[in-house]
């Protein structure tokens, strides 16, 4: 019942879109001043996984915008409204990073085409579940500073699907790959963090046993001292 109910969830909202989109390709700009408003938020989030930059990230995604506006023609209805937006946005961040780093400007297939489904080894499971670890408003921060060890490519499919919350579906039609091909990125992404959160937290474990016996330490000379008064 509950997978029924967000369906119609999804379609009522791609069929609002598409309205709006409709609209917007007549010339009514409040109708896309109206899609702006709903995805300018979003956007901006996933901007910023990529950049890490905020200016940039607010850049990407006015880009982002104005190149769907201009490009509202060649929208094809049978996919919804806000993954071909996130996948231009995506674009335009992309090389965004990628003129932060001087590097040569490639497209979004090329870079996830290029990257491979070889899946990880295995990792050790102790450290907290990076999907979940997000969720926890106090160790946000911890995770997005991990994220950006990883590779902007399996970021991108980690804030797509665990962040933002799309279907595997729907990440794989941004990204234009294969149902297959995401899930293998993602398994890979979450296994990378996870193994950089299990060193992050095995230092935290390690810096707080040594306050603790050094803690320990200065009770026990205290204690000596206050022996050697009462002497």
């Amino acid at each position: 019942m509950a997978a029924h109910s967000t369906q119609f969830e999804v379609r009522a909202v791609a069929g609002d879109d598409l309205d709006l989109v409709h609209a917007s390709k007549n010339g009514d700009v409040a109708a896309f001043e109206q899609l702006v408003k709903k995805y300018d938020r979003q956007l901006l989030r996933i901007a910023q996984s990529v950049t890490h930059n905020r200016e940039d990230s607010q850049d990407a995604v006015q880009e982002a915008f104005f190149k769907a506006y201009q490009k509202l023609a060649e929208f094809r209805e049978d996919s919804q409204f806000s993954t071909w937006l996130i996948r231009i946005t995506l674009n335009q961040s992309l090389m965004k990073l990628r003129k932060q780093r001087g590097a040569r400007e490639m497209s979004l297939d090329e870079d996830f085409h290029a990257d491979g489904d070889i899946l990880p080894r295995a990792v050790t499971d102790w450290a907290p579940n990076p999907e979940q670890l997000y969720r926890a408003t106090e160790l946000r921060n911890i995770l997005i500073k991990t994220l950006e060890q990883v590779s902007p490519i399996l970021q991108t499919v980690f804030v797509l699907r665990d962040i933002e919350g799309l279907s595997i579906r729907q990440t794989a039609e941004v990204l234009n790959l294969s149902r297959a091909a995401v899930k293998a990125r993602l398994w890979r992404v979450r296994l990378q963090l996870r193994e950089l959160l299990n060193k992050y937290f095995s230092k935290r474990t390690d810096f707080a046993r040594a306050e603790l016996l050094a803690e320990r330490h200065t009770a026990a000379a205290r204690d000596q001292d206050m022996d050697s008064l009462r002497d």
